[in-house]
């Protein structure tokens, strides 16, 4: 949780887009914000800014799961931010890396945090091979920063930079997007997370011991291939939170007792039902702000529609290691074939020889379900990774794509977001073998006969016609 910041000034960056680059006036670019790189995929601790806001208040900074938080400097009372888009390469998994576009070295970009009431001037260069624009969703602003191509601005051409100034009006957690060739943008990771915290003690924003943030996105790669096939809808293979899968998101840690709060937004192109195993909470936020006390009650699953926030907030009050994860089934699974038939109940007994014979890295797959598929050792395609993964104390955990852990701990520091390793579960708490001797064989279910000829008649009567 420790990877470093590489600060670096805008034309130290890969020389794929250099040309386009060189268009910038170096002397304006010397005038601009230090355009910060981060190229770890790790989950950066907080970042707290020197001293106290611009606000004059602290506040509890967010952590962004596999991602940063974007430094600023202040510029006669005003917060200057400096973002790059520009294409970058994306672990998505150990050993599975992804051609991706997004912003300062990393997809999802990073996380913005200001505070109710900040001046915040925003520079935007574009190292992309086409123009952009950045729609700062959720925000109230002047018309001709909501930043929609055409609409409210040019878009920002090849190697220029534009500027964003306006004033952060409202607490709550909004997301930023390009509204430029949008499809495409986003399909290859163009995105961010934005946080305004409050000025002042708010009476529907309670205080947290720990605040995470992370995006929910998704991507269609073949195994094999490196760059995701943006024209695809809804059938996406990878399945991801902050451009992360199972087992590479970081899990959530919180201390026993603890309040946590936990900010999801949805760019994908369907919805996910975020589920968390053993606690009760309730959703405290969306994007149009905090929610009303009065209309808040305890979950265990909230619905995250397309382009939607939802705020989540729970006391961490049992111990353990707990799920986490979109509860659609297929979205917790590795790449993963659309086409494949289910063989489940074929009697593969006597084909496997002859087919090996022909087909020497044939296998049975399926025929008793897929969950040999979770411990199983076999070649993949270059540039993937499995469909069914991640190890834990006990076996195989046979999930994959949006599933992470939430680990609470009676011994982890306040302020300590390190993984406190595998819960040691007190004796007589787990569910164990019951020996009642050896189970009966599963037994084939006998082939239905055929059904008889249909056969019809009209019906007799007065009214028959």
């Amino acid at each position: 949780m420790t990877p470093s910041l590489n600060r670096r000034l805008f034309f130290a960056g890969a020389a794929a887009t250099a040309v386009a680059a060189t268009s910038v006036n170096r002397a304006a670019l010397a005038a601009l914000p230090e355009a910060v790189q981060q190229t770890s995929a790790d989950t950066a601790p907080p970042w707290t800014p020197p001293g106290v806001t611009g606000a004059g208040r602290p506040y509890h900074p967010v952590v962004t799961l596999n991602g940063w938080t974007l430094p600023w400097r202040m510029n006669n009372g005003v917060k200057e931010f400096h973002l790059v888009a520009e294409p970058v390469v994306r672990e998505v998994a150990p050993g599975f890396l992804v051609n991706m576009w997004g912003y300062n070295g990393q997809s999802p970009g990073p996380t913005i945090e200001v505070v109710e009431g900040d001046r915040v001037r925003l520079y935007v260069t574009n190292r992309l091979p086409e123009h952009t624009t950045i729609h700062w969703h959720g925000q109230r602003l002047p018309n001709g920063m909501d930043g929609v191509g055409g609409l409210n601005q040019p878009q920002i051409p090849v190697g220029k930079t534009f500027v964003y100034e306006f004033t952060a009006r409202r607490p709550g957690t909004f997301m930023y997007h390009p509204h430029a060739d949008e499809m495409v943008q986003m399909a290859m990771g163009m995105m961010g997370f934005w946080v305004t915290h409050p000025k002042q003690k708010h009476a529907l924003i309670d205080d947290v011991q720990r605040d995470y943030c992370f995006l929910l996105n998704a991507f269609d790669v073949e195994p094999g291939s490196m760059t995701p096939q943006v024209n695809t809808m809804l059938e996406q293979n990878i399945w991801a939170w902050n451009s992360r899968v199972f087992p590479g998101i970081t899990p959530l840690v919180a201390r026993l007792g603890e309040r946590v709060r936990v900010r999801v937004g949805n760019l994908t192109m369907t919805n996910h039902p975020i589920h968390i195993h053993g606690i009760e909470f309730e959703v405290t936020g969306t994007d149009g702000g905090p929610t009303p006390r009065g209309s808040r009650w305890p979950e265990v699953t909230t619905d995250v529609a397309v382009g939607q926030m939802r705020q989540i907030e729970f006391i961490a009050d049992e111990p353990g290691d707990w799920a986490m994860h979109c509860h659609k089934s297929h979205h917790t699974m590795g790449a993963m074939g659309h086409g494949v038939p289910t063989m489940i109940g074929v009697d593969h007994r006597g084909l496997v020889k002859p087919l090996q014979r022909a087909v020497p890295d044939y296998m049975v797959m399926g025929e008793r379900g897929m969950a040999d598929m979770g411990e199983m050792q076999m070649e993949l395609p270059a540039n993937t990774f499995p469909m069914m993964t991640g190890t834990g104390p006990y076996g195989p955990i046979e999930m994959g794509g949006m599933f992470t852990t939430l680990k609470v701990r009676a011994d982890q520091k306040t302020g300590d977001y390190s993984d406190p390793g595998d819960y040691a579960m007190p004796p007589g708490t787990q569910a164990r073998l019951v020996d009642t001797g050896q189970a009966p064989a599963a037994s084939r279910p006998p082939v239905p006969a055929e059904p008889a000829a249909a056969s019809a008649r009209k019906p007799a009567g007065p009214h028959a016609h």
